[in-house]
C-alpha cells in the first residue's frame, strides 16, 4: 500500500507566489461560437421573411421569372386603392415626386408593379402613368406562376 505524500514546504512566514492568479494565455472561443451559431440560425429563418412585404393576392400567369442582381423597387397597389412604394403607404399624387427623388440618387433599374388581382385596370394604369412620369421607362408587372 503506497500513499503519495507531497513534500511539505517550509513555512517561513512568507507567502510563496503561485500560478493561481497568473494571466491565462489562451482565448476561450466557446461563447463566440455559440453566439455565431445563434445568429446564423436567426438569419436563416429571417431571410425568407425579408421579401417585399405588402400582402397582396397577385394574379396568376404563365411566364419565366426575371433575374435581377439588385434589390427591386416595388410599387404595390391593394384592392382598396392604397398605393405603397416598398412598404411605405403613399398617395397616388406622391408617386411621381418620390420616384423622381429616387431616380436623382442614381436608381435606374426596373420598377416592379405588384397589383392585387381585384384592382381595376384603371387604377393600375394611373399608377404606371405616374411611374413613367417619374422618369422610369422599365416597368414590369409582377404575377404568380400559374398552376397546372
Amino acid at each position: 500500500m503506497g500513499a503519495s505524500i507531497k513534500a511539505a514546504h517550509q513555512n517561513t512566514g512568507r507567502r510563496r507566489r503561485t500560478s493561481r492568479h497568473a494571466p491565462m494565455a489562451e482565448i476561450n472561443v466557446t461563447p463566440f461560437v455559440d453566439v455565431m451559431l445563434v445568429l446564423l440560425i436567426i438569419f436563416m429563418v429571417a431571410a425568407p421573411l425579408l421579401q417585399v412585404g405588402v400582402p397582396l393576392d397577385l394574379p396568376q400567369s404563365k411566364g419565366k421569372q426575371l433575374q435581377s442582381n439588385t434589390e427591386p423597387l416595388a410599387v404595390s397597389v391593394r384592392t382598396n386603392g392604397d398605393v405603397y412604394i416598398g412598404e411605405t403607404k403613399i398617395n397616388l399624387d406622391e408617386i411621381k415626386p418620390k420616384l423622381e427623388a429616387i431616380a436623382a440618387n442614381g436608381y435606374d433599374e426596373t420598377i416592379f408593379v405588384r397589383a392585387d388581382k381585384g384592382v381595376t385596370y384603371g387604377i393600375v394604369a394611373q399608377v404606371m402613368g405616374r411611374i413613367s412620369a417619374g422618369g422610369f421607362r422599365k416597368i414590369s408587372l409582377v404575377t404568380e406562376l400559374e398552376e397546372g
